[in-house]
């Protein structure tokens, strides 16, 4: 089995679960036990700053404040996951998923981040996406999604909006023009 850690998932259009249609998950960790990624596209109306109220952290004032809080996915909705540039081994819970980037879970990062001092480039999930052993596999091959190796400037320069269509793009591909058949010939 080829490791998805590190790549997109896209959602193909014709993916009705309103937990996944329009996404773009990014995947942090992929083997024999199963999948898991944040979605990286989907924007909430709650903000940072509202975030860090609701968790009684004091925050400085910085650009960040603003910064959108995002769904991360249907599994553990209440907890903060937070995909960043840096090192896992700076924080109290975090997975290491490239050379550049990890995941961390911990309320260490989040101090961080409201005292303007965790890593520059960073999104905060609420909540995450799972896939047990074999279920994205077959998913995979009922054409529900596309995969493609998985790029910083997407997740941190590229808006939200346009991510899902940025990512399909690193494989010259037009989801709106794709259909449930494709790949079966």
């Amino acid at each position: 089995m080829q490791s998805l850690r590190n790549h997109f998932l896209m959602a193909m259009p014709h993916l009705e679960d309103p937990n996944f249609a329009g996404t773009l998950s990014y995947l942090c960790d992929h083997d024999e036990k199963g999948t898991m990624g944040v979605i990286v596209n989907k924007p909430t109306d709650l903000t940072l700053e509202a975030l860090f109220e609701q968790l009684e952290i004091e925050a400085v004032d910085g650009p960040n404040r603003q910064a959108p809080v995002y769904f991360g996915g249907p599994v553990h909705k209440d907890r903060g996951f937070i995909l960043h540039h840096g090192q896992a081994e700076e924080w109290d819970s975090s997975l290491q998923v490239t050379e550049e980037l990890a995941l961390t879970t911990s309320m260490d990062m989040m101090q961080a981040l409201a005292s303007g001092e965790g890593p520059e480039k960073f999104i905060v999930c609420l909540g995450c996406a799972g896939w047990e052993s074999g279920q994205l596999e077959n998913e995979l091959m009922d054409n529900a999604w596309l995969t493609v190796e998985g790029r910083q400037e997407v997740i941190f320069e590229t808006p939200p909006e346009q991510r899902l269509t940025a990512s399909a793009g690193l494989l010259g591909v037009d989801l709106n023009l794709m259909t449930r058949e494709a790949g079966h010939g």
